[in-house]
């Protein structure tokens, strides 16, 4: 199933509003929903997108972007159901809100996590030794 940019927009938005305000303390940015996919560059094309990311920022803050083409793309791929759709948006958004939290807390477990995740994938893809 494909859902337009708009109808993910109002998931997205719906669920943001199901996070505690003290979620959105310093995201100064708010959370955005770009048009484009973002791929891995160290994968083969199509095979690893980035569906969001926490961005901080000198000039423009705290802000959290997901990426509409990188849902888009995975939907295709797996043939997803609304039913997913909501579940990998929910997914991501609270993954990139975990990142914020973190660093407010000067704390970074989830980064570390995710480092280790991507050592992990890349073995998998026989992309390092």
């Amino acid at each position: 199933m494909e859902l337009t940019f708009d109808q993910v927009a109002d998931m997205l938005d719906e669920m943001a509003e199901s996070f505690p305000p003290v979620f959105f303390e310093g995201l100064n940015g708010g959370i955005l929903l770009q048009e484009e996919e973002k791929q891995d560059p160290l994968f083969p094309e199509g095979e690893m997108f980035f569906m969001g990311e926490y961005v901080q920022d000198e000039y423009l803050g705290r802000f959290i972007n997901l990426y509409y083409g990188s849902f888009l793309a995975s939907a295709r791929n797996e043939d997803w159901s609304e039913e997913t759709w909501r579940e990998e948006l929910y997914t991501t958004l609270a993954h990139e809100f975990t990142h914020h939290v973190e660093s407010l807390a000067n704390a970074h477990r989830l980064d570390d996590q995710d480092e280790e995740d991507m050592l992990r994938y890349l073995e998998e893809y026989g992309l390092k030794k």
